[in-house]
């Protein structure tokens, strides 16, 4: 009985988060075949890893809005083309699964994720409130959104996984989800732990916090703060206050999301850990995960059979 209820817990666990992260899209089949395909990456990849990994992907993807915003041209964009204020779970439902997707679908549904992010990329352009012209698939602003994503994805990782990544683990994590950005038309991907850091450096100077930027954080915040249950809003702010956490702290302030070091090392941090802790008792092991490793590691010539 007791066995029976646990399982119970973490199956609601599960859909839980499955419904807010996927909405209707999940479809772990979808994962599964062809036998043989490893997709991009594959099982023994740092890409599955660390995107592998809820407590750091849900702190780092929010870090990521969080960093990213700071870039007027790609607040800009997002600020006239997306309907985050108006449906913001759409937005994380389709974000999640390009990430899902090209992390760990086939070869071929990696491939048509990338193609149908180049084909929005191609409509999404205008001119920022100071003037400039922006255009989505500028390859030096889709480098600026990657470097902000993958940062924190791994700062995520680095502070909430089982086991940190060695130095040349995160070199390697780099090297391997630079190609994601190339495909989509970033150019001078930083490969490495240095280059991401040197890249950082030398593009803060053309960050700030724009009212687009600083209306973003405030939108994030009552999102976590609104709705759901009282868990559900106690473990939003947590992760929220868990993602402003992970960010260079020249950006938490400019953000004005910076808390006192004691808050973040005796609150937040064993907050987000305590919250991870349901998230891998109930989502653990992930059905993607487990649908795409069974493709990847099976025979080729069991897709003629299996058809």
């Amino acid at each position: 009985m007791q066995a029976e209820r646990r399982t119970e817990a973490a199956e609601r666990v599960r859909r839980r988060v499955n419904a807010t992260v996927h909405g209707s899209g999940l479809d772990p089949g979808r994962y599964a075949h062809p036998a043989g395909d490893a997709g991009l990456f594959g099982p023994d990849s740092l890409v599955w890893r660390v995107h592998g990994d809820l407590p750091g992907m849900f702190t780092g993807g929010i870090a990521a809005l969080l960093l990213q915003s700071l870039h007027p041209l790609a607040i800009a964009g997002v600020d006239q083309h997306s309907d985050f204020r108006s449906d913001p779970l759409d937005r994380l439902h389709r974000t999640a699964g390009f990430v899902s997707v090209t992390s760990y679908g086939s070869t071929e549904a990696a491939e048509s994720a990338l193609a149908g992010v180049r084909r929005i990329h191609t409509r999404v352009r205008g001119t920022a409130p100071d003037g400039r012209p922006y255009a989505a698939d500028d390859p030096a602003l889709l480098r600026w959104v990657h470097v902000a994503e993958v940062h924190c994805f791994l700062a995520g990782y680095q502070r909430y996984g089982r086991q940190q990544l060695t130095q040349g683990e995160c070199d390697r994590y780099y090297r391997e989800v630079a190609v994601v950005a190339e495909r989509l038309g970033a150019t001078e991907v930083p490969v490495s732990t240095a280059e991401v850091h040197a890249y950082l450096s030398s593009v803060r100077a053309e960050l700030e916090p724009s009212e687009a930027a600083l209306e973003a954080v405030r939108f994030l915040r009552g999102f976590a703060g609104a709705g759901g249950d009282p868990l559900e809003r106690g473990a939003l702010r947590a992760l929220t206050n868990g993602a402003a956490d992970l960010l260079p702290r020249w950006a938490a302030g400019m953000l004005g999301v910076d808390r006192p070091a004691a808050a973040r090392v005796l609150l937040d941090r064993p907050a987000v850990r305590a919250v991870g802790a349901v998230l891998r008792f109930g989502c653990e092991p992930s059905l993607i995960i487990t649908a795409a490793r069974e493709r990847a590691l099976a025979a080729p010539a069991e897709a003629g059979r299996s058809r």
